[in-house]
């Protein structure tokens, strides 16, 4: 995570020198804060200055797929093997779901979103162009991709109301985490992800649980659900808002007290790589709580991958059209698509559990996502890179 870091504090000092984002015409040109000048995707490189992309993330990060089969794989071994592990992580509850697996949704939560920049909000009233932007990214995160997952769900799962549900809230999560990371891979535009992850993630404490009834009750028709307006508000509250307001508090009072250098360069490279060990740990318990089920269940697991093979790849390329269409420059096209085909699969497990139980279908469904996530936008990356050199896409 040290290049998204780097990069955040040498846009900081152009703003502060040029004063960008101030006119709304480089937002919609694609050429959000820092971006002049810059050349194609940012920098000028060349094929000679080529540089994969795998070589910006961290050694956790870069083999996250890996840790996530092998954290599914731990999880089954235990459920199967020790009788009284599955009885043990179900002891004690804190809003409907069990401490241990509270504990670790909490904790992957937190160090994420310490790391958005809340500070930039105000840009959102000093751009006409940004809110257009806004308004792009508003429709495609939250009405498009919504829906799309809701028909995918109901086309490749149209017998199981479980595995529907578990896509949907996937679907309906929409991303504030590893879209920084793609992004920065992908070389999009920090400054303008960053303040569309700040805006998403206002709006994920506000529309989720609204979204969450409206798509599970009345588009899909859902048949004796547990979901609930209540209880999904009060999932997202507690496992979005507590790390959120934590997450701000916390930024705004040690960046007043260290300063923004050391801020990311100290507390943010040391909390950084509890997310992952959350999300792991997290993975371990939910299948270990299922234990024998999930080896019954891995033609439930098949069925829920197609789904989503099919929405990451889709949602992409058609952002991806869309905006080259559109004439929108390469960086802020950039963010636009990872944003789309990114989903907050941590805040979509924590509230499936908290709603359904950990050893339902729709956990599992849920628990799926990063494991299809992860490794497709990945080579998504590799492919917009392509396509950004090979059409000479600037801005």
């Amino acid at each position: 995570m040290d290049t998204i870091e780097k990069d955040i504090l040498k846009r900081e000092g152009e703003e502060a020198e040029k004063g960008d984002l101030r006119e709304g015409r480089d937002v919609e040109k694609g050429e959000v804060a820092g971006s002049e000048g810059a050349g194609v995707c940012g920098d000028n490189e060349g094929d000679d200055g080529y540089v994969a992309p795998l070589r910006g993330l961290s050694f956790l990060d870069r083999f996250l797929v890996v840790w996530i089969v092998l954290a599914i794989a731990i999880g089954i071994i235990l459920g199967n093997t020790v009788d009284s592990v599955g009885p043990a992580l179900q002891k004690g509850e804190f809003v409907g779901v069990s401490v241990p697996i509270a504990i670790g949704l909490l904790v992957m939560m937190y160090p994420i979103l310490c790391k958005v920049r809340y500070e930039t909000l105000h840009l959102l009233f000093q751009s006409r162009g940004l809110w257009t932007q806004i308004l792009i990214s508003f429709v495609l995160n939250w009405i498009v991709a919504p829906l799309f997952m809701v028909a995918l769900a109901w086309a490749f799962l149209p017998d199981r109301q479980d595995l529907r549900e578990g896509l949907i809230f996937v679907g309906i999560a929409r991303c504030i985490a590893m879209v920084l990371i793609w992004n920065e891979l992908a070389k999009g535009d920090s400054n303008y992800c960053a303040v569309l992850v700040a805006f998403n993630s206002i709006l994920q404490i506000v529309l989720f649980a609204p979204f969450a009834v409206f798509y599970v009750q009345v588009v899909s028709h859902g048949e004796k659900t547990d979901v609930s307006y209540e209880k999904v508000a009060q999932s997202v509250g507690v496992f979005l808002g507590i790390p959120l307001g934590a997450a701000v508090l916390t930024r705004l009072t040690l960046k007043t007290l260290i300063g923004e250098e050391k801020y990311q360069k100290h507390f943010i490279r040391y909390i950084a790589p509890w997310s992952l060990i959350g999300l792991l740990y997290t993975i371990i318990v939910l299948f270990a709580s299922q234990g024998a089920n999930v080896v019954r269940q891995i033609t439930d697991v098949l069925r829920v991958c197609a789904p989503l093979l099919v929405y990451f790849l889709v949602i992409f390329t058609s952002t991806v059209w869309f905006c080259w269409k559109m004439g929108y420059g390469y960086r802020v096209s950039c963010t636009q698509s990872f944003t789309a085909a990114s989903n907050n699969f941590e805040l979509a497990i924590a509230v499936v559990v908290a709603v359904y139980g950990a050893g339902s279908g729709q956990a599992l469904a849920s628990t799926v996502g990063p494991l299809i996530e992860v490794p497709v936008l990945v080579a998504l990356v590799y492919v917009l890179r392509y396509v950004q050199r090979r059409w000479a896409w600037k801005g």
